[in-house]
């Protein structure tokens, strides 16, 4: 079995001892001691789907060579419940020995960044980095370049930790558009979710010129062949994250949710919630190429209907990683609070590792997650065999 794709290391089933809903904490692998990986919460979750996503997270640390392992926090609970917070507070408490020493947690889905943020405060762990911050000679100074990067304000009234995770997916799907030589002007987009991922990755690629012409929220699909208003529509989202329909011109066509998987379009952005793309869906699919925003929104046996079709689907952990990279990087201190440069080395960094995944499409037929998976594998070996000869991988300034 290959090390990415192996049994995890733990896994904590936690039970609110009010509520009685359930939380869950699993720790697919470590490096330097240490996992990462966000904390979701919604009605549903469950232990299989937190195990899948912290293995997918492990993927990632590995694909971009960061000093780290992988793991995933998840809450069977519905985020606008009003007993959402004081669920996610307890279940912080209880996963303190965790927290404080081994795994690094950040927003995920129904768990914005300022809420994880302040019940970590609550509790005393300050940031939810808390476990790397601690190891720095100086962890106050790292503290302030964390906050500072988290808040850096960006074009559009919104914070640099907000959009890096959607800025990452558009730059991934501009590899695709320069790998496969499409004027961006005349390449249509459909994006599924218009949360943190999807409305991010949708608004850049509006920025670079691709005209995004459907995208959906969980009342619906809004649709229009001339490409939609994106800054427009984005602003008129509640704090539910759905956009008012009263703001909508009139002339944006409006259909049924799930009417976006089979938008006719160049590049389709599943972006809301996972196993969106089951073997039920895939007729449905018109899109050239399929890229994962969301965490394992294309089911393994509808990639492979997918692939016979000729549809190859860039990974999760490859197209959404860059907010796990990025926020590494600022701990790390290769960034720092100026956008600018967060968003130089996460371009150059996307551009760099997707054309390579095509060209193995191209000329091997090697699915774009099969290559990627040969990537994560190697660089997994690697710092497995660094850290057996005791070489620290983990220096935090």
């Amino acid at each position: 079995m290959a090390l990415v794709d192996r049994d995890p290391m733990m896994r904590v089933i936690w039970t609110d001892p009010v509520t009685g809903r359930n939380g869950y904490l699993v720790v697919h692998s470590l490096v330097s001691g240490l996992a990462t990986g966000g904390t979701r919460m919604r009605a549903g979750c469950t232990l299989t789907e937190v195990e899948d996503l912290a293995r997918g997270m492990a993927r990632k640390t590995a694909v971009f060579d960061l000093p780290v392992g992988g793991a995933k926090g998840g809450i069977d609970c519905d985020p606008k419940d009003p007993e959402a917070k004081g669920v996610l507070r307890r279940f912080v408490q209880s996963m303190r020995p965790y927290l404080d020493a081994h795994w690094v947690t950040a927003e995920d889905l129904g768990v914005p960044q300022h809420l994880i943020d302040e019940v970590f405060a609550d509790v005393g762990l300050h940031q939810s980095y808390h476990a790397a911050i601690r190891r720095s000679p100086d962890a106050e100074r790292t503290l302030r370049r964390v906050r500072a990067g988290l808040n850096a304000p960006v074009p559009g009234g919104l914070l640099l930790g907000d959009v890096v995770g959607g800025y990452g997916v558009a730059q991934s799907c501009l590899g695709v558009v320069h790998a496969r030589g499409w004027a961006p002007a005349d390449t249509t987009v459909a994006v599924q979710g218009v949360g943190t991922m999807g409305g991010g990755a949708a608004y850049y690629l509006h920025e670079a010129g691709l005209k995004v012409v459907s995208m959906a929220d969980a009342a619906g699909t809004l649709h229009d062949p001339d490409g939609l208003d994106v800054p427009a529509l984005l602003d008129a989202r509640d704090r539910f994250g759905e956009i008012d329909r009263a703001q909508v011109p009139d002339h944006v066509q409006r259909a049924p949710r799930e009417a976006i998987l089979g938008a006719d379009v160049d590049v389709l952005i599943p972006a809301a919630v996972s196993y969106a793309i089951a073997p039920p869906q895939v007729p449905e699919i018109n899109a050239k190429v399929i890229v994962e925003a969301a965490n394992t929104p294309v089911t393994a046996d509808a990639e492979e209907m997918l692939a016979t079709r000729g549809i190859p689907v860039i990974p999760d952990f490859v197209a959404n990683a860059g907010a796990v990279a990025w926020a590494w990087w600022l701990l790390l201190g290769r960034v720092d609070a100026d956008p600018v440069l967060s968003f130089q080395v996460l371009r150059e960094e996307m551009l760099a590792k997707i054309p390579p995944l095509l060209a193995a499409w191209d000329a091997e037929g090697l699915t774009p997650r099969a290559a990627a998976l040969l990537l994560a594998e190697q660089r997994t070996e690697q710092n497995l065999a660094a850290e057996a000869r005791g070489q620290g991988l983990l220096s935090i300034p």
